[in-house]
C-alpha cells in the first residue's frame, strides 16, 4: 500500500495548529511528544498516537519528544523501552536528540509539587481507592 501524497485532511488538532500559526503563537514552533511508559509492548492505539504526533510534527517542520512516563520501576524493564524506540523507528519515524526520560526531573516535578501545595494551588488527595471510585461516577 502506497502512502498518499496529499495533505491529510483537517482535524481539530490540525485547525487548533493552523489558527495558532496564523495568529503568530509560539513564534510557528510545534512540538509534539508520545509519552509511552516502559511497562510492555505497544498496541495499535499507540501506533496512531505515535503515527499522529510524529506526523503533526513532521508536517509543519517540528519536532516529537520521545518521553518515558518511566516512574513506576516495579512495573517498567529496560526490554519494553528497547522494543517501543524499535517501533517507534519501524513507523518511520525518529526522535533525534529528543529522548527523555521522566525519572531523570522526577525530583524536579516533585519540587515543584510541594511550592503548588505550599502556594494553595495544589493539595494531596487522603481519598481511599474506594472513596476515589465512587466520587468518579460512570465514564
Amino acid at each position: 500500500m502506497a502512502i498518499s501524497a496529499t495533505p491529510p485532511a483537517s482535524d481539530f488538532i490540525r485547525d487548533i495548529i493552523a489558527h495558532d500559526h496564523a495568529s503568530g503563537k509560539n513564534s510557528g514552533l510545534v512540538v509534539c511528544r508520545f509519552p509511552p511508559e516502559p511497562n510492555g509492548y505497544l498496541h495499535l492505539g499507540h501506533a496512531k498516537s505515535i503515527c499522529l504526533n510524529f506526523g503533526v510534527a513532521a508536517e509543519n517542520n517540528g519536532c516529537c519528544h520521545l518521553r518515558f512516563d518511566d516512574t513506576n520501576p516495579s512495573k517498567e524493564e529496560t526490554e519494553y523501552v528497547d522494543a517501543i524506540m524499535a517501533d517507534v523507528r519501524w513507523l518511520g519515524f525518529d526522535w533525534g536528540e529528543h529522548l527523555y526520560y521522566a525519572s531523570n526531573y522526577f525530583q524536579l516535578m516533585h519540587d515543584y509539587a510541594v511550592t503548588l501545595i505550599k502556594m494553595g494551588k495544589a493539595y494531596v488527595c487522603s481519598l481511599s481507592a474506594d472513596e476515589i471510585r465512587s466520587y468518579r461516577g460512570t465514564l
